[in-house]
């Protein structure tokens, strides 16, 4: 009985001291700092300026706990929102930022976490970028000044966020943009401009094709009329040194001249079978058809007495 009970006391016992033993020992990792705290105060800081080595540590079970913050850089994106510029602007600013804890028992005391520490860092930048881009054009934020801008806006959160425990690392400014309304009536503008340039240049670009062609049809104008005049001189040339040179042949031999020109006629008035002539078949235009020598007809000495006779008699006396 004694030792049945002896047993149990004892695995009772090995129980508790292990449970007390799990209850003391804690981990803090390479990207965590930790804060062990006592009844409601801080005792300890682990791993926050890098003389803590990450690893296993004890504390006082049930008595102390430890709080755990990440060292690594933490995100917050903020929400769009709608801001007015020096310029009477109104603009759409989407932004984020990225912080990282340095001080985990101020971020404790002030914050207590994370979220918390999210919700008082987007209204410190949100009042940052109120202030500072209503101090600047709509040109400077979106073009000229944008990254001298982000800069004084992220030191002026720095400014406060060292009150939490925590430094920004970056902040950027992801989208600039205007209101959906104003969008709108800008396309409708830049549309009507880009239109009214299109216009321009397509009128400009009539203007110079007329003169283009005007010219281009002046040129050919000109060149037809000049290579016409310099055509008619080289024939006009052509023709007369064509027409000497046949006068100098055919002069040296007239009959042959003579018999040259009538086949050239014969070429042109016979051409075709449907081709008709009334004429005498014993004119001279036949001659070489009676004679091949070209020579005319002889005509009989009786016969032409005969009409001097006729010609006699017909006379007045």
């Amino acid at each position: 009985m004694n030792g049945s009970a002896l047993r149990t006391g004892g695995v009772f016992l090995l129980a508790v001291i292990a449970v007390a033993l799990y209850a003391s020992v804690f981990t803090v990792g390479q990207m965590q700092q930790a804060l062990v705290i006592q009844f409601g105060r801080v005792r300890t800081v682990l791993n926050q300026t890098g003389t803590e080595k990450p690893g296993l540590y004890f504390k006082v079970p049930f008595i102390e706990n430890v709080v755990l913050f990440d060292k690594r850089v933490l995100d917050l994106d903020l929400p769009v929102q709608t801001l007015l510029t020096a310029d009477r602007q109104n603009l759409e600013v989407d932004a984020f930022a990225r912080y990282r804890i340095i001080d985990p028992l101020r971020f404790y005391q002030s914050a207590n976490n994370v979220l918390r520490a999210n919700t008082l860092l987007a209204s410190f930048t949100n009042s940052a970028l109120r202030n500072v881009l209503a101090r600047s054009t709509r040109d400077a934020i979106v073009r000229t000044e944008r990254s001298h801008l982000m800069n004084v806006i992220q030191g002026d959160v720095n400014t406060q966020a060292k009150e939490l425990g925590v430094e920004i690392v970056d902040l950027r400014m992801t989208r600039v943009d205007l209101p959906a309304q104003n969008s709108t009536a800008v396309y409708k503008r830049m549309i009507t401009e880009r239109n009214r340039e299109a216009a321009d240049i397509r009128a400009n670009g009539d203007q110079i094709s007329a003169t283009i062609k005007a010219k281009a049809d002046r040129d050919v104008t000109v060149l037809l009329s000049e290579a016409n005049q310099t055509a008619e001189t080289l024939r006009g040339q052509g023709d007369g040194d064509r027409n000497r040179i046949l006068v100098e042949a055919f002069g040296k031999d007239a009959d042959f001249f003579a018999f040259y020109r009538s086949m050239q006629a014969y070429e042109t008035s016979l051409k075709g079978p449907e081709t008709r002539l009334v004429i005498n078949p014993n004119s001279d235009f036949f001659r070489y058809f009676n004679d091949p020598q070209g020579r005319a007809p002889a005509t009989a000495p009786r016969a032409a007495g005969a009409a001097e006779a006729g010609a006699t008699s017909g006379a007045p006396r």
